[in-house]
């Protein structure tokens, strides 16, 4: 099945690194033209120099996605460098883990809240191009999270929050679905450094993984694929589990 966005036009927000830069990438080999936005500068521009050898338009803007100014600072300067918005896709996390003020306030103003606003400032540019929104969320919003309660408990927010956005917007022809990733493993990804740093719980989780490894940012990245394209025409308000069966063992 050829998954094919030429011409489209699409804004990952978080996109420099893991699964939002896998999510990049592929919609540039498929023929998108591509905004990104992160905090750190260097992964940021190193991600869009790898998208811009695929040969269509790029932009590429640092942005404090807690900041709602930022956030929507960003998506008026993609718009305009893109000439429109077809899909956008909420990754950015704060990964707030600890259970305080503090982790909670990164959940909330980056997980949920910049879904919220980056949402809204691209629904006008959406409205036109009778476009999608995919917003990652996590399977930790499937079950307790007691490790790291905000984290999970937000996501959860986020699978709610699509139901909501699929129902508010279907009548103007928005798509809007969800996906939760199991545990992503990557160069640099909390997961790689909790090999070292905690072996006892990353093979607790691998022990849970049944195909004997974590998953990819690139498994995720075909999921948001197919949700962005014309193939998932008749999809929307759902949240799709790509987590390898991990979720079904605890």
């Amino acid at each position: 099945m050829q998954l094919d966005l030429a011409g489209r036009k699409t804004l990952i927000a978080g996109g420099s690194r893991g699964i939002g830069r896998a999510i990049a990438l592929a919609y540039a080999r498929a023929g998108a033209d591509v905004s990104i936005c992160a905090r750190g500068e260097t992964a940021l521009r190193a991600t869009e120099a790898e998208l811009q050898q695929q040969g269509h338009r790029v932009h590429a803007m640092a942005c404090d996605l807690g900041n709602a100014e930022a956030v929507t600072a960003y998506v008026a300067a993609a718009a305009k460098a893109l000439g429109g918005i077809d899909v956008l896709v909420n990754n950015a996390s704060g990964f707030g883990s600890s259970d305080d003020e503090d982790g909670w306030a990164a959940s909330i103003q980056v997980d949920l809240l910049s879904t919220v606003r980056a949402s809204r400032a691209a629904l006008p540019y959406l409205e036109k191009s009778r476009g999608n929104i995919i917003n990652i969320s996590s399977t930790a919003a499937l079950k307790p999270s007691p490790r790291n309660p905000p984290y999970g408990a937000i996501k959860a927010a986020l699978v709610q929050y699509t139901l909501s956005q699929a129902a508010q917007h279907a009548a103007k022809h928005i798509r809007v679905n969800c996906i939760a990733p199991g545990s992503i493993e990557f160069p640099g990804g909390s997961w790689e450094r909790r090999k070292t740093t905690d072996p006892k719980l990353y093979n607790t989780v691998l022990g849970r993984c049944r195909f004997g490894r974590l998953g990819t940012p690139d498994e995720v990245a075909n999921v948001a694929l197919f949700l962005a394209s014309s193939a998932a025409s008749w999809v929307t308000g759902q949240t799709i589990a790509v987590d390898g069966a991990q979720s079904l063992f605890g």
